[in-house]
């Protein structure tokens, strides 16, 4: 029956190996200090004794920590995961870590994580934010932890952001389903408090405004949360329409894989009945029955760039000679497929 195993410390390393714990010290954090004979016997006794060197206390003398923080607002979204691969390459290049932890579309755990990252000292962090103010990220300043947001334009004034021209990717949508013909098109999005959902519907007005079809109408219908499952109900929402529109526009993919399915059950064709369009261009959307016409949101390159800004920013030398923050946007692409083919 096996038990709680003894920590062992680096004084235990230093016993073994007879030397002092300074040796031992120095084989771990200055090894061109120590001969290579004492480096060879500090090392058998760490691998003998199974040693593994606390990161927390060595963070405590060195002041700074290795880890990122990356704080997304859905871990379940295939965006969010190539969004964090992104910034883990560039991370690990640098012999750094990533902290991925997941708000859920909640400023209340946005704020407690926010809270434990100062807490932890952590290098930087990568924050896609729930909540529209800077507060969000102002806590971090105070132990003077550098943060880049992602996926939300923010004025460089404030701070370094690396997003996508959401407004532009909301009008490639209109513009495409207006010449398929569509003129009543729904709009399935998440709570308006996210500046993505605003902005992407901003720019479906905007097409339609652009291109002078007076009969052009814009059906909002809102979820409480941007997965599949409120994608269900909003298509059945949707169906139930007295008029119901021929095209939907969805403020991610997940929320047009919900509408799908829910069309699919109810005998409504797609695109034929009804055309389909969401956002991001998650790995799925292509491989769907019906593959999903979708803007293609560049998560892994936001992810990279934000990853690079904060190396640069927590570079100690960045603030002695003052750092002027970037705002960067990137342009999307609209990939039509078969779920708004024109009628």
């Amino acid at each position: 029956m096996g038990g709680w195993r003894t920590v062992v410390g680096i004084k235990e390393v230093a016993r073994q190996a007879g030397v002092s714990v300074g040796t031992v010290s120095n084989v771990l954090n200055r090894p061109e200090r120590v001969s290579e004979q004492v480096r060879a016997r500090v090392q058998a006794a760490i691998d003998s004794l199974g040693y593994v060197r606390s990161e927390s206390a060595r963070q405590l003398r060195a002041g700074r920590s290795r880890m990122f923080g990356l704080l997304v607002m859905n871990t379940e979204n295939p965006f969010f995961a190539a969004l964090a691969r992104g910034a883990q390459e560039v991370a690990a290049d640098a012999g750094l870590g990533v902290m991925v932890c997941n708000s859920a579309e909640s400023a209340e755990a946005e704020q407690s994580y926010l809270s434990l990252f100062a807490e932890q000292r952590l290098r930087g962090v990568l924050l896609a934010p729930v909540s529209p103010r800077s507060e969000s990220w102002e806590m971090l300043r105070r132990p003077n932890i550098p943060v880049v947001v992602v996926d939300h334009s923010v004025d460089e004034r404030q701070v370094c952001s690396v997003a996508a021209d959401d407004v532009l990717g909301g009008a490639l949508v209109g513009g495409h389903l207006l010449r398929s013909g569509h003129r009543r098109i729904a709009y399935v999005h998440g709570p308006e408090y996210l500046k993505q959902v605003r902005d992407r519907r901003e720019g479906l007005a905007r097409a339609l405004e652009e291109c002078g079809v007076d009969d052009a109408v814009i059906v909002d219908i809102p979820v409480p949360r941007m997965d599949v499952a409120s994608g269900r109900d909003a298509g059945a929402r949707l169906i139930g329409l007295l008029r119901q529109p021929t095209a939907v526009f969805c403020a991610n993919d997940l929320l047009a894989l919900g509408v799908m399915q829910t069309a699919f059950d109810a005998g409504v064709r797609v695109p034929d009945d009804l055309a389909v369009v969401g956002y991001d261009d998650i790995e799925f959307a292509g491989a769907c029955l019906i593959p999903l016409t979708s803007v293609r949101h560049p998560a892994r390159e936001i992810g990279r760039l934000a990853a690079e800004l904060l190396l640069q920013e927590a570079e100690p030398s960045t603030a002695c000679r003052g750092h002027r923050h970037a705002r960067t946007v990137l342009r999307p692409e609209l990939v039509v497929r078969r779920s708004s083919m024109p009628r």
